[in-house]
């Protein structure tokens, strides 16, 4: 098609999480992404409370002012389109089983939006509903379904609203560390867990090459012990998924106790951890120190801009 006639991949993300707003722009460099700009700013205590329900973004205008400030430092500042990255605690997903898919997109939505409405705690009429082939099976497909209140969403938005910025497409923070993950090449033969930590919540993932196997996303208020969290996983991906060990496992959103969490997951699984790091797929520009905390910032926006890159 010409070009004229294609979406634009957006070339900057935003992710807004609990404790902190980042922003990042990729640019290219001899043919091949290269991150351009990248600033982050902490969040006080409760300005931001990911949840499925109610406010969540609590103070609007210091969560504005703070991507406000991002911005300045990314050199970013004119920045009028982007894509948006929120807490995986905003949404409802599930996997769900189908020996064939419709061909056609509409009876598809109508039979997840069927089978989501006993897993949802809220009326589908408020939500948006988005899905997706997540993998293929010996019986059919798994479909991954996600669901979030309107209203949670345009809260989010609302804050790029703010400052003159179009959320183009919004977008969960684990399925972008994924992308990451995928981009960077490092995906091993046989299958791979993802565990991403955020400070109000964890998600666990099982990947097959690309494809989503399970899923599963636990507030932190459950209190359960992450190595149960990840035993548990294991357990599932060797009973219902005919999988032994884990050929990699991947750890992201865990800076302040990274050692603690990798030590905890490695214990469990007898496999070592390893930190998300963009780097295999989006050089820096910039020489500056990595830090965990950096890779940790930079995993889902990059992930999410290099995804629809190669989509475009």
């Amino acid at each position: 098609m010409p070009s004229m006639l294609t979406a634009v991949p957006p070339t900057v993300a935003i992710e807004i999480a609990k404790k902190r707003v980042c922003v990042v722009a990729i640019g290219r460099a001899a043919g091949s992404p290269v991150v351009d700009g990248f600033a982050a700013e902490p969040l006080p205590e409760n300005a931001v409370v990911p949840s499925l329900q109610g406010v969540n973004i609590a103070d609007r205008q210091v969560v504005a002012a703070a991507l406000s400030q991002a911005l300045e430092r990314a050199g970013l500042r004119s920045t009028t389109r982007a894509a948006l990255i929120v807490p995986d605690s905003v949404a409802r997903v599930s996997l769900l089983p189908f020996e064939q898919v419709p061909a056609r997109s509409a009876e598809l939505d109508k039979l997840v939006r069927w089978q989501m409405r006993k897993a949802t705690p809220f009326s589908l009429d408020d939500a948006q509903v988005s899905h997706f082939v997540a993998s293929k099976t010996l019986t059919g497909v798994n479909v991954a379904a996600v669901v979030a209140r309107r209203d949670v969403i345009a809260q989010y938005e609302g804050v790029a609203d703010a400052l003159g910025i179009h959320a183009g497409l919004v977008d969960l923070a684990s399925f972008n560390v994924m992308n990451a993950v995928v981009a960077s090449g490092s995906v091993a033969a046989g299958d791979w867990l993802l565990v991403h930590l955020a400070s109000e919540a964890t998600t666990l993932a099982i990947m097959r090459g690309s494809e989503l196997m399970f899923y599963r996303h636990r507030p932190a208020v459950d209190e359960e012990p992450l190595s149960a969290l990840v035993h548990q996983t294991a357990m599932y991906h060797e009973d219902r998924l005919g999988g032994g060990q884990f050929a990699r496992v991947w750890l992201s959103g865990a800076a302040q106790g990274l050692e603690r969490a990798r030590q905890e997951i490695g214990g469990r699984l007898g496999v070592p951890v390893e930190s998300v790091d963009i780097r295999p797929a989006a050089s820096l520009r910039d020489a500056v120190a990595v830090s965990a905390d950096l890779l940790d910032s930079l995993a889902a926006p990059v992930g999410v801009l290099l995804r629809e890159q190669k989509a475009a």
